[in-house]
């Protein structure tokens, strides 16, 4: 595992970077029984519009413990699985041993250690809520998606307006082809396509 940080955060950033991180590193033991049903309905959601083909190279940012592996992994040529916490990752690598293609890192998703446009599809399931400016995460998580990768994130209903979060994926360059608000679920699921990006 790799954990990467960048100096130029701001003392209340870090702080509350650090706080998400011993939320998760505390809890990681119940994660499972927390989140797992809610998680495996954005799942199903977001990929009724999502085609992953056999080569594909997928991204996972703010994996938790690895609940998505096993709807992608058998799919992918290779998933990454990206977390901050180090705990809910030692929890993720139980469900990567099933699969050869998964691989973990250990990294802060404003801050991916990856080369620009290599991933076809990256999820990003409940992170944003986390971040200091998730305009940035978003950003970031563009940063990495090839052109016309789909990239996939949720905004918990209690941090983002119907309206602001769609007015968030655009500001970040995305367009989003399925925006979803199912009344059982917390978050909003957005499919979105990036546009033309340049390095």
């Amino acid at each position: 595992m790799y954990i990467r940080f960048f100096e130029g955060l701001s003392v209340s950033e870090w702080k509350q970077k650090r706080s998400v991180i011993r939320r998760y590193d505390l809890t990681a033991h119940l994660y499972d029984l927390r989140y797992a049903e809610e998680q495996e309905a954005k799942y199903r959601i977001a990929l009724e519009s999502v085609r992953i083909a056999r080569d594909s190279v997928v991204l996972d940012v703010g994996c938790g413990t690895g609940l998505l592996f096993s709807r992608v992994a058998s799919k992918a040529g290779t998933v990454v699985g990206v977390d901050v916490s180090g705990e809910v990752l030692l929890r993720a690598r139980e469900y990567a041993q099933d699969f050869q293609s998964v691989h973990l890192v250990q990294a802060d998703a404003d801050h991916l250690p990856f080369r620009n446009a290599c991933f076809n599809a990256v999820f990003a399931f409940t992170v944003l809520q986390n971040m200091p400016k998730p305009w940035e995460t978003l950003l970031e998580i563009r940063r990495t998606a090839k052109r016309e990768a789909f990239i996939v994130v949720t905004g918990l209903k209690k941090a983002f307006s119907l309206e602001g979060f769609g007015a968030l994926l655009r500001q970040a360059g995305l367009r989003a082809i399925s925006l979803r608000d199912d009344g059982f679920l917390g978050c909003y699921v957005a499919v979105c396509r990036s546009s033309s990006w340049r390095y």
